[in-house]
């Protein structure tokens, strides 16, 4: 592998360690300051919505193919109509997942 791969594997371990680190030691050293109230209201509320906000964004960029074209963007507007569907049905995480990968998988395959 050339040095620039390995620098850029550091860096996003890096950067992965580091997203996952800072917040844990300043709600560490937050929840010390107020005494050990470790309860729900000790968190602040910008931080109860970071976990929302990063799964919005995923969903965000994963509904851009990664070679547009007709095929793509139709595989993934039924995946996404799947995916819908399944979690109006069952309210789950789980099940409209696997229905929008299937429906995507199969939509590939059968118009590539």
């Amino acid at each position: 592998m050339s040095s620039a791969l390995w620098i850029a594997v550091l860096a996003s371990a890096l950067g992965t360690l580091l997203i996952r680190l800072l917040p844990l030691l300043w709600m560490q050293r937050r929840l010390a300051r107020q005494g050990g109230d470790d309860s729900l209201e000790a968190m602040p509320q910008w931080l109860t919505l970071l976990g929302p906000l990063m799964i919005g964004a995923l969903f965000g960029v994963s509904l851009t193919p990664v070679t547009p074209g007709v095929t793509s963007w139709l595989a993934t507007a039924i995946g996404v109509l799947a995916t819908l569907a399944v979690w109006w049905y069952k309210r789950t995480l789980g099940w409209p997942v696997a229905a929008g990968v299937a429906a995507y998988g199969v939509v590939m395959v059968l118009f590539s």
